[in-house]
């Protein structure tokens, strides 16, 4: 229970990394909500492996670059299912707000995120 309050917060401090630099991204740049987001998943992904690393789960007994390896493997997949799914919400209804379909897709990849994490990356093998 506590590696799942833990994975919350980690959750938790990658979604305000995430919508934060979107919003940033947004109202100071030009680039529109597909690459802002890019940006700022990638923000949230290196912002999550570092908080999970340190307090969510034990470091793997893989070397760093194989444990970052298979994190940004979930990760990326994670991701993937988040932009797609926020890409698609975006394109289908166009008067949703960026920060709405965030928060929709972010919803919707975090169980993904959280058994991909614990089973592949950290796991105690």
């Amino acid at each position: 229970m506590r590696k799942l309050l833990r994975f919350g917060m980690a959750g938790g401090l990658g979604f305000v990394v995430d919508a934060g630099l979107l919003s940033l991204l947004l109202h100071l740049t030009t680039l529109g909500p597909f690459i802002s987001r890019l940006i700022a998943i990638a923000a949230a992904m290196a912002t999550t492996w570092v908080f999970n690393r340190t307090f969510t789960f034990e470091p793997s007994r893989h070397s760093l670059a194989v444990e970052g390896f298979r994190y940004g493997s979930v990760g990326v997949t994670a991701a993937l299912v988040n932009y797609g799914l926020y890409s698609a919400l975006l394109l289908r209804l166009p008067d949703l707000q960026p920060l709405a379909a965030m928060v929709l897709s972010t919803a919707a990849s975090t169980l993904f995120s959280f058994f991909g994490y614990s089973r592949f990356v950290f796991r105690g093998d």
